[in-house]
């Protein structure tokens, strides 16, 4: 299960690495985060597996992906993220 998720963030983050601009990528993380968080959380509630204190649970992985989503929030500037959605939101141009 560990080794899922790490596959599951390492892939993405590193094919963000480099394709994006390097002032996209922390806003562009913190949204693969929160997504990736989101799905465990899903999961989490779906599978009602009984918790003890000793095993890492799909809400420990929740937590995690979420502290870190707001991690990489926080360290990007409110301005990347505009940039991020603004390049989301350009039409692709046509060929002439």
């Amino acid at each position: 299960m560990l080794l899922l998720f790490c596959l599951l963030t390492a892939v993405p983050a590193i094919l963000m690495l480099h394709t994006l601009e390097p002032e996209l990528v922390l806003p562009a993380l913190s949204g693969l985060l929160f997504g990736e968080a989101l799905i465990a959380a899903i999961v989490a509630r779906l599978i009602h597996a009984p918790g003890s204190t000793a095993d890492v649970t799909w809400w420990d992985f929740a937590g995690a992906f979420t502290l870190i989503g707001c991690a990489a929030a926080v360290f990007g500037e409110p301005d990347q993220a505009a940039l991020f959605l603004e390049a989301e939101q350009r039409p692709a141009p046509r060929p002439s």
